[in-house]
């Protein structure tokens, strides 16, 4: 496999073509954003831990049955991947009130649900990736009746999954956003689960060991990073 002239990059990553048509080389970067870009600055090491943390989660949750686009980890921050179309929707499954959630409800944060809940939100960073519903997805075509199932089933899966890996680690998964792609028709999880991506708190001191770090100025962002991708069995060196 030979990677091969840059196709796309993003907030936290770069996307290169390779000269399989089926494959891309996905590379994370260090760089950080919150609020949809407004917030940026620099996360030194994240990109090889989250690189990692996602190849590692993303082969437990593969051996569970649900297919994702991983292929091979090249490097500390390149992975193959399989070049999917990606469903224009984040996916967030939350446990506990937290963020926007404890903002648009008016739910103390910390408050743990009753049962998990879902939210999709319409992937376009020029509205801001409005909150939509199923009904919305299928009447703008995002999606499929039948996709919208199957991407539920896989979160929720998901969900369970991730809180029993995490919690082995001494987290407590408090909500998290995926995204799906289609891979020769077929509904596949893709991008990342990291803690750019979830809400994780140390189970004994509710310490936050995510991103909220970054978004809310709390300080010891590389170091929870590290923290977290050594508890989960990743070496990684400290600052």
């Amino acid at each position: 496999m030979q990677k091969c002239e840059q196709l796309y990059e993003g907030k936290a990553k770069k996307v290169f073509l390779t000269d399989d048509p089926d494959v891309l080389i996905v590379s994370y970067k260090d760089d950080a954003t919150a609020f949809n870009g407004l917030k940026k600055g620099t996360i030194v090491g994240k990109g090889a831990i989250n690189n990692r943390m996602t190849n590692l989660l993303f082969q437990k949750i593969e051996a569970e049955g649900v297919p994702t686009h991983f292929i091979q980890e090249l490097n500390d921050r390149e992975t193959a991947v399989r070049r999917v179309e990606i469903v224009p929707l984040e996916v967030i499954v939350r446990n506990v009130a937290a963020g926007s959630f404890s903002k648009r409800l008016g739910v103390e944060e910390g408050t743990v649900l009753a049962e998990p809940t879902i939210e999709f939100s319409y992937k376009n960073d020029g509205l801001g990736d409005p909150l939509i519903n199923s009904h919305f997805a299928k009447a703008l075509q995002l999606a499929t009746a039948s996709e919208i199932k199957t991407i539920k089933d896989y979160a929720f899966k998901i969900n369970e999954i991730l809180k029993v890996e995490y919690l082995k680690a001494g987290l407590r998964l408090i909500d998290f956003k995926i995204e799906f792609g289609r891979f020769h028709g077929k509904i596949i999880l893709a991008d990342e689960i990291s803690p750019d991506t979830c809400r994780l708190w140390d189970v004994e001191s509710g310490e936050k060991m995510d991103k909220d770090r970054f978004r809310r100025d709390l300080g010891g962002v590389e170091d929870a990073y590290i923290q977290v991708a050594k508890r989960l069995g990743l070496e990684m060196e400290s600052k």
